[in-house]
């Protein structure tokens, strides 16, 4: 297994698990969108860049809803 490939499963356990978590309260929604970084770095690193892409945008998004959440 590939140092990449245990990266990978690292940060997608990770943001699954924020995911998870987010009901808590918005530092989860902050992990989450660090996990969502995690794996897109992940999915350019295994040459799986429409991934990237899509992880890197949900990032973006997860901050919004921490940012969101935050003010209210």
């Amino acid at each position: 297994m590939s140092i990449v490939t245990v990266f990978g499963v690292i940060s997608l356990g990770f943001m699954m698990t924020m995911y998870a978590l987010e009901h808590r309260g918005p530092r989860f929604v902050a992990l989450f969108a660090l996990g969502c970084l995690l794996s897109g770095l992940y999915g350019f690193l295994s040459g799986a860049w429409p991934f990237g892409v899509v992880e890197t945008i949900w990032s973006l998004v997860a901050i919004r809803r921490y940012r969101d959440q935050r003010h209210s």
